[in-house]
């Protein structure tokens, strides 16, 4: 990891750190890591390239959500000497753009994992239990199991996990702990034998889950993982869950497959694109769970992720070497 020189002559009470495109009730964490540092922050939206340069043009720092859009011509505006991302995601910044204009680009990957395995498990079990169909029949006159049948145990069911880094761990722990049998794919980690799950093809994963659960990696291209061929692939009744990138799953194939039943169900919380246009999915309205790409969200997580990108930003304010630098 590389130094960032902190440019000499820069008077200590001159120092401006924006923060652009956040909810956050209150910068108490922000301003207990950096007030040390005799810095002042500005808040702003950063929903436009006026309004992040309105805020951030003379900014030393720039801490950033997920709506901020750092392309070449905000980044020719800016006089700052990097960019932290509150969260994983850079795609919202022009890197090349940043490294040509010697800006520094870093992230927070490593805050979340409890949450977001958590709520791909807790999503998973829902469908896989029929829980919407079976309070939806109760509300409309409706008793008994018919309307639902067949539930299985996890005892006798299968769970796939797509992606075995941390999340992908997580949830497969979560998974095993609950009784299913769990396979793992991943093309770039390789599963430990130790940890109770079996390495499998994402063929295997997809014609044999019950569950399937994705945590990998979006394709830099943009290639979806999952196209028509792969889900038409997925065992009938299945239950799909993503939590981890819109682009894995190839949306209009998804519906598509949905209305064949394979899979089944699906759970979602994230998008091709956000906010999404939830229309789209009124013909398999029964047949999905959506949720605001809320999975990272807890109280613990977030302010562990603030914690983590004021004190990337600190880093940079003191010419120290970055934690985590994607430029």
């Amino acid at each position: 990891m590389a130094a960032v020189a902190v440019p000499k002559g820069v008077p200590v009470s001159s120092r401006k750190v924006a923060v652009l495109g956040t909810r956050y009730a209150d910068l108490g964490i922000e301003e207990e890591i950096l007030g040390p540092l005799d810095v002042s922050l500005v808040l702003g939206d950063g929903g436009s390239a006026s309004e992040i340069l309105a805020v951030a043009a003379d900014a030393e720092v720039v801490l950033a959500g997920s709506r901020p859009r750092f392309d070449a011509a905000v980044l020719a505006g800016l006089g700052c000497r990097g960019i932290v991302r509150y969260g994983i995601g850079v795609d919202t910044i022009d890197l090349a753009a940043a490294t040509s204009r010697g800006i520094a680009v870093a992230r927070v990957s490593d805050y979340g994992t409890e949450a977001v395995a958590f709520h791909a498990v807790a999503t998973a079990m829902a469908l896989f239990r029929r829980l919407p169909e079976a309070d939806a029949a109760l509300r409309g006159g409706a008793w008994g199991v018919a309307g639902v049948r067949p539930l299985h145990l996890p005892s006798a069911s299968i769970a796939g996990v797509v992606g075995y880094g941390r999340i992908g761990r997580q949830a497969a722990h979560y998974l095993r702990g609950l009784g299913f049998t769990v396979l793992a794919h991943d093309e770039y980690v390789e599963v430990p034998e130790g940890d109770g799950v079996r390495s499998a093809s994402l063929d295997e994963v997809l014609s044999t889950g019950d569950v399937v659960t994705l945590h990998a990696p979006g394709d830099p291209s943009g290639r979806a993982l999952l196209g028509p061929q792969e889900l038409g692939r997925m065992k009938e009744g299945s239950v799909l869950v993503n939590t981890s990138r819109g682009s894995l799953v190839d949306l209009p194939a998804l519906l598509a497959a949905l209305a064949a039943g394979r899979p089944r169900f699906a759970a979602l919380d994230v998008f091709p694109a956000e906010p999404v246009d939830t229309s789209v999915f009124e013909p398999v309205a029964d047949r999905v769970l959506l949720t605001p790409h809320m999975a990272w969200y807890t109280e613990e997580s977030e302010a562990d992720m603030r914690r983590k990108a004021a004190a990337e930003a600190a880093r940079l304010l003191r010419g120290e070497p970055l934690r985590e630098p994607v430029v």
